[in-house]
């Protein structure tokens, strides 16, 4: 099943996922550092790098939700996209109420609750990034349906069918 949303012939929502996955993992690291002793640059740069994480995590669900409404009603791929999509809105939400309890503390640094809230987001991530693979890898959501190992550069115009 293909892409609904596309850039330059591939997926846009994978092309995001990677920014919201970075930046709030490396909130986590630099949330870390800052507990076990390090600069408050640190916790400045989980303050930031959340932030960014979550307007990108928003970006990716518009693109991730349009690829979903074009998979077959009562199939597995819906079941699990509905999980995989749910799951990755409370990740975002979970991250936002970290960078909201955090907004007015000196430095930016975090706070248990706001922490935990992101150890929390990032074990879920887990779970939903598993998601995210079973439906492109196993159930070929948002794959060329012509794909093969020969096919054609996206940009050729050529369909993948024809390699």
């Amino acid at each position: 099943m293909e892409s609904r949303a596309k850039l330059a012939g591939h997926a846009i929502h994978p092309m995001l996922i990677v920014f919201p996955l970075g930046l709030l993992a490396m909130a986590v690291i630099f949330d870390i550092i800052f507990l076990a002793g390090g600069g408050g640059g640190f916790a400045v740069a989980a303050f930031w790098d959340i932030a960014a994480g979550v307007i990108m995590g928003l970006l990716a669900a518009v693109f991730g939700f349009a690829d979903w409404l074009a998979v077959p009603a009562g199939t597995r791929a819906k079941r699990l996209g509905r999980w995989h999509g749910g799951g990755n809105v409370v990740i975002v939400v979970l991250f936002a109420i970290s960078w909201l309890l955090r907004l007015n503390n000196p430095g930016y640094h975090p706070n248990t609750a706001g922490f935990i809230l992101e150890i929390i987001a990032v074990l879920l991530a887990l779970v939903t990034g598993w998601l995210g693979g079973e439906l492109v890898e196993r159930l070929g959501v948002g794959v060329d349906p012509g794909a093969n190992v020969d096919a054609p550069s996206s940009l050729s115009g050529q369909p993948a069918g024809n390699g």
